[in-house]
């Protein structure tokens, strides 16, 4: 397919205010300006000066996991009977057909960061899929992707009311630790005897200690986001650090550290105190201090349909228009490890498109097509229209 006459934001080095973007075999083979367009035997959508973006990515989400309108039969997101459960998968979860899976591919958004709750001090693994498809192993772009980890109170209220640790936040930190410290003797053992034999709750760390994945770091108030960075520094660790709703409020610290921020769900109740400083304003304050920035609704505490949204909110509330962008794309593709796939209109990356009537930011846009690997996925009822040629 070729797609013409379209306002082209990359989310690279260049945009196109009247463009053609190129697909050939699921990927992206070339974008430019209308006078360069090339020849075409197939397929011609003239898209009429829509916006033609880069999938939208959402960087942390329980889409599928905690599935919309099933209550306790499609809660798969916290396995509540210990704070320590490295093992599990999203993958074992993750249903493709709760509904936010059509949702997102309507408002454009074509991979997303899946995972388990905050619960637990270790939670899990996550995975990167795209959101089209019926059977999660064809959708899945990197699995694991992340270890998640949290801190505050999501893990002292579900354990200090079974009576049992952590109950602090001091327990918190000690069991990470600890759990940290026996994977590395495991990796250790490995390394030194290829026939040692394999633990599995164990096994799935290697990965986050050869440096391969992160941590993924449920941390809202500030001294739980300084503990994270802390662990992660005693231990070599990579990780993003998720929520970080009061980042705004230690920004010189998390410039230092170097640690990424995905920020959200800023459209959420403060229904917890350790979120009564969230605010629209703190993703901009970040992208602001050069922390690499991702926004998030982390759905379904938001909708996922609202990530555009939420990412016009922040702009709203002081960040720049194009880091609005880059927080719903590239960036957020940069700090789940997918960039080389996904994020921008580069040749060569997989052919996951939106396009939209205007700037998907702003509450009156309509998403026209959700593509994804060079197919359509989503089409909004006839808004533009298929030609035969190419008009140079």
């Amino acid at each position: 397919m070729l797609i013409v006459h379209g306002n082209i934001k990359t989310m690279a080095e260049r945009d196109f205010s009247d463009g053609f973007l190129q697909i050939a075999d699921g990927k992206i083979a070339a974008v430019g300006n209308m006078a360069d367009c090339p020849e075409s035997g197939g397929e011609l959508l003239d898209v009429q000066g829509a916006w033609v973006m880069p999938g939208i990515v959402e960087a942390h989400c329980h889409m599928g996991i905690t599935e919309e309108k099933k209550g306790m039969e499609g809660d798969d997101c916290n396995e509540t009977v210990d704070p320590i459960t490295p093992q599990l998968r999203a993958i074992d979860a993750i249903n493709p057909m709760d509904a936010a899976f059509h949702d997102a591919l309507a408002a454009g958004i074509t991979s997303a960061m899946v995972g388990p709750g905050s619960a637990n001090v270790v939670g899990g693994q996550f995975a990167f899929i795209k959101t089209h498809g019926r059977c999660i192993d064809h959708m899945i772009v990197k699995a694991p992707a992340a270890m998640k980890v949290a801190f505050g109170e999501n893990p002292k209220v579900n354990y200090s009311g079974q009576g049992k640790s952590p109950s602090t936040r001091m327990a918190i930190a000690a069991m990470l630790r600890e759990e940290l410290t026996k994977a590395k003797k495991y990796q250790e053992k490995r390394r030194k005897n290829a026939d040692e034999p394999m633990d599995f709750r164990y096994e799935c760390w290697l990965p986050v200690l050869r440096g391969e994945i992160p941590l993924k770091a449920h941390a809202h108030r500030t001294d739980d986001i300084l503990t994270a960075v802390r662990i992660a520094k005693e231990f070599g660790l990579r990780m993003t650090l998720d929520h970080c709703s009061e980042g705004h409020l230690i920004m010189e610290e998390l410039k230092e550290a170097g640690f990424p921020a995905v920020v959200g769900p800023d459209m959420a109740s403060r229904n917890k105190i350790e979120v009564q400083n969230m605010a629209f304003k703190t993703a901009g304050l970040l992208a602001g201090r050069g922390i690499l920035t991702a926004i998030t609704t982390d759905h379904p505490v938001s909708k996922i349909q609202f990530l555009p949204i939420c990412a016009g909110l922040a702009v709203k509330s002081g960040m720049d228009l194009e880091e609005g962008l880059r927080a719903i794309t590239i960036n957020a593709a940069k700090i789940c490890g997918v960039e080389e796939r996904l994020g921008s209109l580069v040749p060569g990356k997989d052919a996951d498109i939106a396009v939209f009537t205007g700037n998907p930011m702003e509450v009156f846009t309509e998403t026209l097509y959700t593509f994804m690997n060079g197919k359509i996925v989503y089409r909004k009822d006839e808004k533009c229209a298929t030609i035969n040629l190419c008009e140079k």
